[in-house]
């Protein structure tokens, strides 16, 4: 199905997609981290945070159906980038072969090492949409998380989930007005 149509074919089609579904769960899977840690001892707070981001990607594929992304669609023909996507997705994941280790020699090491590691599956976006804003996201959640985590060390959870949040929020904002701008060109 994919080699009827050029890479390039397929990655004009990649980049008419709305591309909300993964912000947005990653966005609800850090505003549940920063909740708990208000109330939250270490050990279950640990286990929300490898719960909930462990849980991004199916709470994406849930909420890809409310954005009209539908990522489960047998239908529609395949396309390579997806395939790319679902590698970065798996990148990701195996970044907590890094993140394990340091959390058992200090657990507030995990909203750090997950949130860096995890972020990086951004900038591949970035090229794939031919769009700054995976670049942005991932550089400046890297910056970003670091800082928060050496500033506020008694906070480390919440500093670092607020951080993430707000740039879901503004990587949303900033991808919503990019699929608006493409449907009323292509309209």
């Amino acid at each position: 199905m994919n080699q009827e149509r050029s890479l390039e074919a397929q990655r004009e089609e990649f980049k008419q997609r709305r591309l909300l579904a993964t912000p947005l769960s990653g966005l609800i899977a850090w505003s549940v981290i920063a909740a708990c840690s208000l109330f939250l001892e270490p050990v279950p707070l640990s286990l929300v945070t490898f719960i909930a981001t462990g849980s991004i990607v199916y709470i994406a594929l849930l909420l890809s159906k409310l954005t009209g992304e539908n990522m489960l669609d047998k239908s529609k023909p395949k396309n390579t980038f997806d395939r790319l996507f679902m590698l970065t997705i798996l990148m990701s994941v195996s970044v907590y072969a890094i993140a394990i280790p340091f959390f058992l020699e200090d657990y507030t090491s995990l909203p750090l090492t997950i949130g860096v590691l995890t972020g990086l599956m951004w900038i591949p976006i970035s090229w794939i949409i031919q769009h700054w804003i995976g670049i942005t996201h991932g550089v400046l959640r890297t910056i970003l998380v670091v800082a928060a985590w050496y500033a506020l060390p008694e906070h480390r959870f919440l500093a670092v989930s607020l951080v993430i949040v707000a740039l879901y929020a503004f990587a949303i904002t900033v991808l919503e007005l990019r699929w608006r701008r493409l449907k009323q060109v292509s309209s």
